[in-house]
């Protein structure tokens, strides 16, 4: 059994994998995360292996006491992943990335892939048939477009998401959540036709935070994963223990 430990912008999220099922999912604070892990532990005896991914500010000490409970292997540029990188400035890929793109290449081999993260930013990864890596986008994402205009502006409220059903925004409120939320939207709409009008065949997975909140409102077919972090940083676990 594998623990999966992924340290994002806003919080933790940890899980549990039994080969390549879930077995149990918790998020948490990164001042909790060892007390969690420890009960993790207590929880599910079998468990020897676990990968950390972290794009927060997850400190070395930290890292040595997980590493004291188990196995780990820590998720860097340099760790060796299931497909050809051609990012031209390898060493500044998030991990995050890394891991959305090996979840394409377990689940999606031999297609041509865009893996859209929806969180604190919003990442266009793109994976190609031939198992290589070429690069993607990275934009504001739904709650950093909220705090933006809060902000950097003198009056403008700070909102809570939600999603509008219309264009035009009667009041400021209303053209606040028009304008971020539409704009998202027609924003990774437009992505994916551009995607489409250059690569054939194209799967599209929207992961994230946030990608529950806009997938039904989206025109695009994709696919709607929230577990395919997860996912990857496990099969990048499997694929360096096979080494």
């Amino acid at each position: 059994m594998n623990l999966i430990v992924d340290v994002g912008n806003t919080n933790v999220k940890l899980a549990v994998f039994q080969g390549d099922k879930v077995v149990c999912k918790k998020t948490t604070s990164l001042s909790s995360l060892v007390k969690e892990i420890k009960k993790i532990l207590k929880e599910y005896k079998l468990l020897d292996n676990a990968i950390i991914s972290s794009v927060g500010k997850l400190t070395n000490k930290e890292v040595e006491v997980i590493s004291n409970l188990l196995k780990v292997l820590v998720l860097t540029p340099e760790t060796m992943v299931p497909f050809e990188n051609k990012y031209s400035t390898p060493q500044t890929l998030g991990v995050d990335r890394i891991a959305l793109v090996s979840a394409a290449v377990k689940q999606f081999n031999k297609n041509n892939v865009l893996i859209i993260d929806a969180g604190t930013c919003i990442t266009y990864d793109f994976l190609t048939k031939n198992n290589e890596y070429l690069g993607g986008a990275i934009s504001p994402g739904v709650s950093t477009r909220y705090r933006s205009l809060n902000n950097l502006t003198a009056n403008l409220p700070l909102l809570d998401k939600e999603m509008p059903n219309y264009l035009i925004g009667e009041s400021s409120k209303k053209s606040i959540h028009s304008g971020v939320i539409n704009g998202v939207l027609m924003e990774i709409d437009g992505v994916i036709q551009e995607y489409e009008k250059k690569y054939e065949d194209l799967t599209v997975i929207l992961t994230g935070g946030d990608a529950e909140f806009l997938s039904k409102r989206l025109k695009s077919s994709i696919f709607a994963n929230s577990n395919f972090l997860l996912e990857g940083l496990n099969f990048i676990l499997e694929f360096n223990s096979n080494k």
